[in-house]
């Protein structure tokens, strides 16, 4: 048995298949396969966050001789992304095994008379000086009156 059989099927030569095999690789391949673990360990030492650009400079400055575009290639084939501000990142880490207050209303904030529901909207100011600090951060309480 061998590749015979399947290189007749695709209608090829067993030959093109041996060449294929056994030839050495490319500058490129060779290149990429130094090139990429130094350039992940450059990006896990700087806490996994430097995009393309910043990698690249990095690795300018610890003496790689690699370019923009390889960087860039070589980052997406190995999975490495930079860190993105569009990306939702949260800081805490809920418990499931803590307990939460109870939702009274059943997330329906209609009421059917006055002073039978009251809704608060808290606001945390950690940092009063940065209004754009404190843009975003609320946390909603509901209260139901029996």
């Amino acid at each position: 048995m061998g590749v015979e059989p399947i290189c007749a099927e695709l209608q090829f030569a067993p030959s093109t298949h041996y060449d294929a095999e056994f030839r050495p690789l490319s500058a490129r391949a060779v290149s990429d396969a130094t090139v990429g673990p130094e350039l992940r360990a450059l990006w896990e030492k700087n806490y996994s966050v430097y995009g393309r650009r910043k990698l690249w400079k990095a690795a300018h400055r610890s003496g790689m001789d690699v370019g923009r575009d390889q960087v860039a290639r070589l980052m997406r084939s190995q999975g490495i992304e930079g860190a993105s501000r569009a990306k939702k990142r949260f800081t805490t880490k809920s418990d499931s095994a803590h307990v939460r207050a109870p939702d009274l209303v059943n997330r329906n904030f209609t009421a059917a008379r006055p002073d039978a529901l009251w809704v608060t909207d808290l606001e945390r100011h950690e940092a009063l000086s940065n209004p754009a600090v404190v843009k975003g951060h609320r946390l909603w309480l509901v209260a139901a009156s029996h």
